[in-house]
């Protein structure tokens, strides 16, 4: 009874709300769909501008990895190249140092043969019986020669050649040494007065010689062999006075003691 009232009172609100319903009614599924659209489309875009963004980024990344690889590759080659060089440096050195040894060598060489060239030409010092002198070379081998004559027995040969080594080198500092081995040799050749002369000029000109005391023995000796015992008994003593240190007095001594 009331709404019957209402709408008969008012009809022209019950239309309005009808028509406001039915309204409502057909725009809201309308309405619902527009607003998935619009969703979807911006989620699309999203998804597309995501895609294009990682594509980008692999795009990117494809370009640093060749970028990379092309890098190393020459890298690659460098250091090739670099073991190379080094190589053949290596090379270089070891033949260069193999040049140096072999200058080296023949350095040595030069050397070593001008100092022999020196050596023949150039006097040096020599020592014989304790006493030190300055030699030729060439003299030194001529006395060497003779005494090794001697040395081998062959007495007749030593003799000759020992007075030609005094002829040769009158001033030579082993004339004291020469002379002595020159009155053993005419010793033993029963060259006795020859070797007393010999024994004689060796004490005149060198009565410091080391040898000096087997001289006078060697003269005593001489005498002996002459028969000369007066003359060598006198030279005994004169040889015990003289050198009472030395080994030969004695035997000088013993010899003298057979004499009397």
């Amino acid at each position: 009874m009331a709404s019957f009232t209402f709408t008969s009172r008012f009809p022209w609100r019950a239309v309005a709300a009808a028509s406001a319903l039915a309204a409502g009614l057909l725009a809201g599924p309308a309405h619902a769909a527009l607003f998935e659209d619009d969703e979807a489309r911006r989620a699309i875009l999203e998804l597309r501008q995501r895609a294009d963004a990682q594509r980008q980024t692999s795009d990117r990344q494809s370009q640093d990895t060749e970028q990379l690889r092309r890098s190393l590759l020459d890298l690659q080659s460098q250091i090739e190249a670099l073991r190379g060089d080094v190589a053949r440096l290596t090379g270089q050195n070891e033949q260069l140092q193999r040049d140096i040894a072999d200058l080296q060598r023949r350095q040595k060489d030069i050397v070593q043969g001008v100092d022999d060239r020196l050596r023949k030409v150039e006097p040096a010092k020599v020592t014989v019986d304790g006493r030190e002198f300055t030699a030729d070379p060439r003299e030194s081998a001529d006395y060497e020669a003779a005494l090794a004559i001697f040395r081998k027995g062959d007495f007749p040969s030593a003799q000759a050649a020992f007075t030609q080594f005094l002829q040769r080198y009158p001033q030579s500092g082993f004339r004291p040494t020469a002379l002595f081995w020159l009155g053993n040799a005419q010793y033993a050749n029963r060259d006795y007065k020859g070797a007393i002369g010999n024994f004689r000029t060796l004490l005149s000109s060198a009565a410091d010689n080391p040898r000096a005391p087997e001289a006078l023995l060697s003269i005593a000796n001489c005498q002996i062999e002459l028969k000369d015992n007066t003359g060598a008994r006198r030279t005994l003593d004169e040889l015990m006075r003289t050198y009472p240190q030395s080994e030969a007095a004695g035997a000088a001594r013993e010899r003298l003691a057979k004499l009397r």
